[in-house]
């Protein structure tokens, strides 16, 4: 009988399905996802994104909400099948008037009420945040980043007073939104409230903090504009779906939606619990804290977890639970990665030449994947491909630097262009670029060494993992081995374990993690380029104090 019994639960459980929707900077997709982790299928639906003015990215929180109802409907399976729904989105700020109407955050006053993750027009608030020198910011890496929650506020109340501020009854984390209008639940996760807002349990908010910034009007009813009552990733919201998201979405009234969490996060929880046993790797019988995930998409995202917490200056954290409950994370970024390599191509003079020869004769591939081949074929099997960038080198702040030196105000650099514009500059710059965004990740990863972190393997996903370019260079500027998941769709995958724990089909999310995550292949660092790599991070480093001096000598008088 025990047998049989336990014989249907496994069949039943091979028929049930979870939903994850992942909200990315330009896209909204949606997955359903089994028990095991397999992505039976995914949709996808562009957003828009409006730039009134420089440093200034806004957004619909409506169109949004609306083309996540348009991916989930799922017509494939039974919506009795579907067990739960989980969310993750960008850091982005959604303003919401007393009645849940969407407040515009420009003067412009079109209903655009999404203040992007990457909006920058707040950096003179958050420099200011930054001198208060105040005890929250040591949960931030000693620096208040423009793309953190409160500068974002502060300039609104300082610029939009009428027309946003005074008429705002509710901010959310874009991630917090989306939960909200699928439960109804005002509840936040920890994960948006501690990354991004200043949140610290178990003391809660420090009104200290808004107070000395000018801002005691946020205190207001238990910071209710902010929100009172948060809960870890993962837990069961309100009563699941209501009556109303559940006809939007397609699904049954009452399905289990779980807290949710910021899309890099996602991607943390969709690799790094992965079973590594068989393939000889240095976080093998390791704790999950020798492991640091890498979320590679328009910006890139370094999380890392530690059963204590430790504090890296220029990045963020440490934060309790706010990805995996019990456990400390630290997050280094780059605030443009996938960004800037597209940057980088598209703005040279061989990017028409380029977009031709890659699609005539049509080849099926994408421009990076051609410029991966021309870069092969002009080291012709001489030299490996990294050595090609021996003489010209990046500094990849173009949007200023997150981790670990936290200075929105670091420009990009580039030494060593000739006077040429050929495919092979552009293919030799293209490659240059990747070296830098690796050189930085090695940056971010030597802070979080020195703090107490050790880690010994990457996790990858987003879309850059797909690059096998980025994803060696990577290994090899780091010299340590990087993990791809079995699913390149990670962060769909992170959020469908948020469905999964709000089932209660996984008691945890660290049961979840490493029922739902697999590994696919590892990528290992070409121990020969080691001394190359030395050398270039020794010039990488001199750029960044290169820059300073010039500004230094710029600005005397």
């Amino acid at each position: 009988y025990t047998c049989t019994n336990s014989s249907f639960i496994q069949s039943y459980m091979c028929y049930v399905y979870y939903v994850g929707v992942d909200v990315g900077t330009a896209s909204v997709r949606a997955a359903l996802v089994t028990r095991a982790g397999l992505i039976k299928s995914t949709a996808e639906e562009p957003i828009s994104i409006w730039e009134p003015q420089s440093d200034y990215y806004v957004q619909s929180s409506t169109e949004i909400w609306e083309k996540c109802c348009t991916v989930v409907k799922v017509g494939c399976v039974k919506r009795s099948q579907i067990r739960g729904i989980g969310f993750d989105a960008t850091c982005s700020l959604v303003v919401l008037d007393q009645s849940f109407q969407p407040v515009p955050v420009c003067q412009d006053g079109k209903q655009r009420n999404v203040v992007m993750w990457m909006d920058h027009r707040a950096e003179e608030q958050a420099a200011r945040i930054t001198n208060t020198g105040h005890r929250v910011l040591s949960r931030v890496g000693g620096v208040m980043s423009p793309e953190m929650q409160p500068p974002k506020l502060l300039w609104l109340k300082e610029n939009l007073r009428e027309s946003c501020w005074n008429k705002a009854g509710h901010f959310f984390d874009l991630p917090d939104f989306l939960s909200w209008k699928a439960t109804g639940s005002l509840t936040r996760s920890l994960c948006t409230l501690l990354c991004k807002w200043t949140y610290c349990p178990p003391e809660g908010w420090d009104a200290g903090f808004w107070t000395s910034i000018g801002m005691e009007d946020i205190l207001e009813n238990n910071f209710s504009k902010i929100g009172s009552t948060t809960c870890s990733p993962g837990i069961p919201l309100g009563d699941g779906l209501t009556q109303e998201a559940a006809a939007d979405l397609g699904l049954e009234p009452g399905t289990a939606v779980g807290a949710s969490v910021i899309d890099a996060h996602a991607g943390g929880l969709g690799v790094m619990g992965a079973d590594v046993k068989g393939f000889y790797l240095p976080c093998e019988d390791q704790p999950i804290t020798s492991r640091m995930a890498m979320i590679c998409g328009t910006s890139t995202c370094h999380m890392a977890i530690s059963e204590q917490p430790l504090f890296v200056p220029g990045v963020w954290g440490p934060c309790l639970s706010a990805m995996v409950p019990g456990m400390w994370l630290n997050e280094g970024g780059q605030s443009a990665t996938g960004r800037l390599i597209e940057h980088m191509v598209k703005g040279h003079a061989a990017y028409t030449q380029l977009q031709e020869e890659a699609q005539v004769p049509f080849t099926g591939v994408n421009i990076y994947s051609y410029l991966n081949s021309h870069l092969s074929s002009m080291a012709n099997s001489r030299i490996t491909v990294d050595l090609l960038a021996s003489s010209l080198h990046v500094w990849p702040d173009f949007h200023g630097n997150r981790s670990p030196l936290a200075d929105p105000t670091l420009k990009g650099m580039v030494i060593g262009l000739p006077l040429s514009q050929t495919l092979d500059d552009l293919a030799l710059l293209y490659l240059a670029t990747i070296q830098a965004l690796a050189l930085g990740t090695l940056h971010i990863l030597e802070a979080m060494k020195e703090a107490g972190h050790d880690i010994r393997t990457l996790f990858l996903c987003g879309g850059l993992s797909k690059n096998a370019l980025f994803v060696q260079i990577h290994a090899n500027a780091t010299g340590l081995p990087v993990v791809l998941p079995d699913q390149t769709e990670a962060v769909l995958l992170g959020a469908a374990i948020l469905g999964a724990c709000a089932s209660q089909d996984y008691s945890t999310i660290q049961e979840a993690m490493k029922g739902m995550a697999k590994v696919g292949k590892v990528v290992q660092p070409d121990y020969e380029l080691q001394s190359f790599y030395e050398r270039k991070y020794k010039v990488f480093l001199r750029l960044f104090a290169h820059q300073r001096e010039y500004q230094a000598l710029m600005n005397q008088r």
